[in-house]
């Protein structure tokens, strides 16, 4: 039985609040406002910190600007590791918690220079892993560091979403390599569906939790689980792992951006996942 009103293990903390990315592009002061009323609902124990880039810290700077309790954040760098140091120095100047950073990986730089650049980081740091062949290096060289990985699911194109058997690959990397990892763009809904306006097709995070368990356990298909488009079959799935298998699935699958959090709140309910108390969505 789910219990009314609180977020199980295999859902805390699942969803970074990913509000002024596209699709969503809210305006960030009311990012900011729906963030806290998020934190602050019964449903807070999804909801991980307000997700935005690195190039938005002066507006942010200005929109917190009477702020006394912290903001939790996570901070993208899409420029690189250039960008460290300038956003370090923005955030010690912030009313707010620095919970990650999202550091993408410049083209011709080799893991061991990434490693150095990043290492005066600090708060965990995603780096996000290309779609070629310096993905299997570059885990490699993030394996033991403490560091963790970020894998694009999609996007604004069809051909910046990977295929079952390409997503599949990538979370065996991560797996094989011990580096936890987080999900961006593209989940916008809990099972894998097909966008009825653009056709394109969409992982969803529920499949690719199950996935990321049965490469863990080695006892599935992970290209079948993100192909699978039956709510119930995967729900039931999700309801037979055990507890230390969705910790061990968590613990891999750390989280992924949303542009809304209720959407996912409420398909979980949707599928029996949670169950809302009496009178909320």
């Amino acid at each position: 039985m789910v219990d009314v009103g609180r977020i199980p293990p295999l859902f805390a903390g699942l969803c970074d609040d990913a509000a002024v990315f596209p699709p969503g592009l809210a305006p960030l002061p009311d990012a900011v406002v729906a963030h806290d009323e998020h934190v602050s609902a019964w449903y807070s124990g999804l909801v991980g910190p307000l997700v935005v880039a690195a190039t938005a810290l002066d507006d942010l700077a200005e929109v917190l600007r009477e702020r006394v309790t912290p903001l939790p954040i996570a901070v993208t760098l899409p420029g690189g590791p250039a960008q460290l140091d300038g956003v370090l120095k923005a955030v010690d100047a912030l009313p707010v918690r620095l919970d990650a950073l999202e550091i993408a990986v410049p083209d011709g730089m080799g893991p061991d220079e990434l490693l150095a650049a990043i290492s005066g980081a600090t708060a965990p740091v995603y780096v996000e892993i290309p779609r070629d062949d310096r993905r299997l290096p570059l885990l490699t060289a993030l394996s033991g560091t403490g560091h963790r990985a970020k894998f694009r699911t999609g996007g604004v194109r069809a051909e910046l979403y990977p295929g079952e058997a390409e997503l599949a690959a990538a979370v065996r990397a991560a797996a094989g390599a011990g580096v936890p990892f987080k999900a961006t763009a593209g989940l916008h809904h809990a099972l894998r569906n097909t966008d009825p306006e653009t056709g394109f097709e969409q992982h969803g995070f529920l499949n690719l939790l199950l996935a990321t368990d049965a490469v863990l356990h080695a006892d599935g298909d992970p290209e079948a689980l993100l192909a699978e488009r039956d709510g119930a079959v995967v729900a039931d799935r999700l309801r037979a792992l055990a507890a230390d298998r969705v910790a061990a699935a968590r613990a891999g699958f750390t989280s992924f951006g949303t542009c809304s959090i209720t959407d996912p709140l409420t398909e979980l309910a949707g599928l029996g996942l949670l169950a809302t108390p009496r009178g909320e969505a």
